[in-house]
């Protein structure tokens, strides 16, 4: 090579590598900010579970709630059921070879109403046990009011997560 030629191929090295560089600093300067914009974009999240919130509470109410609480979830539970019994009838019809769009719609319409029935129960129960709680208890059981996401893809043994005593507020 000649010397005109290393030069020039020097210079576009020098060139390129003050670019990388240069990338580099911009992406660990703005990682920080750009997470903070992400967190910031995200939805507010419950901060403990209900029974952890129930932990909280003053001892004196703690048992009244938990029990109110379990019982509203086991009432609650069969419209849940019935919302995910739906869904897997849907999930079945459309594995299958006989699919009837009509009637898939019309299953998961009433599991949307199943759904949406056990969530105003479970809203319902909340609202008149809050009525039942002083000040300070108030304000740390009213997270259970809060909507999570449901978990996408959320599977146990082949069916969806059932209500529990620890889900015993409206899941989103």
């Amino acid at each position: 090579m000649n010397p005109g030629t290393l030069k020039i191929a020097l210079a576009v090295s020098v060139a390129l590598n003050l670019f990388a560089v240069a990338a580099g600093v911009t992406v660990f300067v703005t990682r920080d900010e750009v997470e903070k914009q992400v967190e910031a974009q995200q939805p507010p999240t419950r901060i403990a579970s209900p029974m952890r919130l129930i932990d909280r509470l003053d001892p004196a109410v703690r048992a009244r709630v938990r029990d109110t609480m379990r019982a509203s979830a086991l009432a609650a539970r069969p419209d849940f059921e019935e919302a995910r019994l739906k869904r897997r009838q849907v999930i079945d019809m459309g594995r299958s070879a006989s699919f009837d769009p009509v009637r898939a719609a019309a299953l998961l319409e009433e599991s949307r109403t199943a759904e949406l029935r056990g969530r105003a129960r479970l809203e319902a129960d909340a609202v008149a046990l809050l009525a039942t709680l002083g000040p300070d208890d108030r304000r740390v059981l009213s997270e259970i009011l809060t909507r999570r996401v449901r978990a996408a893809g959320r599977d146990r043994g082949g069916r969806d997560s059932q209500p529990t005593a620890a889900a015993a507020t409206p899941a989103a």
